[in-house]
């Protein structure tokens, strides 16, 4: 228990210093600017977002974010109707979508700091549970997914996305930390969890979902890896392009998706 509640503070720490969506955006901090800037870079980056939330089918539902980060996803359920609840490992999260909604004259039902392996909601709640990005981050991740299940009411729906091991740029960050340091030996898991994001940063496959996911109240499980901007090397100059390309071809296209989006229906 203690080395979780260290690895979570080195987690809450990281986070804090950095909300998520906010690395690249130069702007004034909380101006309109500034959150403009960073929906633009969000949803540039990450377009599969729109259709995988599918934001306007959930008017008037209760919507639970889990890792509300900057806010963009979170303003988005707002717009849309929904009766929307957010919550972040840290403040500085928090405050970056209380003043985010404000600034756009737009209310939502609570944002709170929180945990996601401890959400402090009842069971059978929300009719949807988003969190995208979040929980791969978490010490258990495990204990995490469980608590989103709880949340849900019977016959509501959990959209997720975590990381995925399989994925070109899992490869790539091992050719880079492990291969290219001379320490082949190392494990994909052993360079994420040390080089990508926060420490102890963890991406799975499509079977280890499978297993957290086979004894527990759900129906209609849809796992799929989606290949990404982050893949497809769009930031580096063309050979780069080319090598990702190479490798998709290879390895089966958005088979090799850094992002594996989950979707699943709670148990009536």
């Amino acid at each position: 228990m203690q080395a979780n509640d260290e690895l979570k503070a080195e987690v809450r720490d990281f986070w804090d210093s950095k909300t998520c969506g906010t690395w690249e955006v130069e702007k004034e901090k909380f101006s309109k600017e500034y959150f403009e800037e960073i929906e633009d870079v969000r949803y540039k980056l990450q377009p599969e977002i729109f259709s995988f939330a599918e934001f306007t089918r959930y008017n008037s539902k209760k919507v639970l974010e889990v890792g509300v980060g900057a806010g963009t996803d979170f303003l988005q359920w707002v717009r849309a109707g929904a009766e929307a609840w957010g919550i972040d490992l840290t403040e500085n999260a928090c405050e970056h979508v209380r003043r985010r909604l404000e600034l756009y004259n737009l209310k939502a039902q609570d944002i709170r700091v929180a945990d996601s392996e401890n959400l402090p909601f009842d069971d059978n709640s929300f009719d949807l549970v988003w969190s995208w990005g979040v929980i791969h981050h978490s010490p258990n991740t495990p204990k995490a997914l469980y608590e989103i299940i709880r949340v849900l009411k019977p016959g509501a729906k959990a959209k997720i996305m975590i990381y995925h091991r399989h994925s070109i740029l899992a490869y790539l960050f091992w050719v880079k930390h492990a291969l290219l340091k001379f320490r082949p030996w190392k494990s994909l898991a052993w360079v994420l969890w040390n080089f990508m994001e926060s420490s102890g940063t963890k991406a799975y496959t499509v079977k280890e979902v499978e297993k957290l996911l086979e004894s527990k109240p759900v129906t209609n499980v849809k796992i799929k890896p989606v290949l990404t901007y982050y893949d497809k090397l769009l930031r580096f100059n063309k050979p780069m392009q080319l090598v990702s390309k190479l490798l998709a071809i290879i390895l089966g296209g958005d088979k090799a998706g850094w992002f594996l989006t989950i979707e699943f229906d709670k148990k009536m």
